[in-house]
């Protein structure tokens, strides 16, 4: 398992690269990587905050239950923080497993906890300010599949 709470951009391809080769035993690689979105068209930027330490240890949480719940080779797991632009990716999940479906599932499960249950604190900010970002109710929904 590698898990990376970071500002710095990454390399979607360089990062998919690295996890697909030092897995073995895998016949299956999900990757998952999320993207600032500006629904609204006047989405300067996101800000996201965590508290480090608290964040990788919540993160590192999800990524053992999923690898209790599913048989994975191995996971990644990177989510940035700061301030991001529109089509900037926020993060991304790589898993590995035997089969293609433990590998959809855990990545799914994954996405779905990071979502709605990982300690980050987004404000949207456009010209007409600044907005924390409120819960969802189809997140809070997507979780109760689980």
């Amino acid at each position: 398992m590698r898990l990376s709470v970071q500002s710095a951009p990454f390399d979607l391809g360089a990062e998919t690269a690295r996890f697909a080769s030092g897995v073995t035993g895998a016949g299956a690689v999900v990757t998952f990587t999320g993207i600032v979105r500006d629904d609204s068209g006047s989405l300067a930027a996101m800000e996201i905050e965590h508290y480090p330490g608290m964040t990788e240890k919540a993160i590192a949480g999800i990524v053992e239950e999923a690898s209790a719940r599913w048989h994975l080779a191995d996971v990644l797991v990177i989510h940035r923080f700061g301030r991001l632009g529109p089509g900037e990716a926020i993060m991304m999940v790589a898993t590995a497993a035997a089969h293609r479906g433990d590998a959809f599932a855990a990545a799914e499960f994954l996405m779905d906890y990071l979502k709605s249950r990982a300690p980050f604190w987004k404000k949207e900010i456009g010209a007409d300010g600044a907005e924390w970002v409120a819960a969802k109710e189809a997140d809070e929904v997507a979780l109760k599949r689980w």
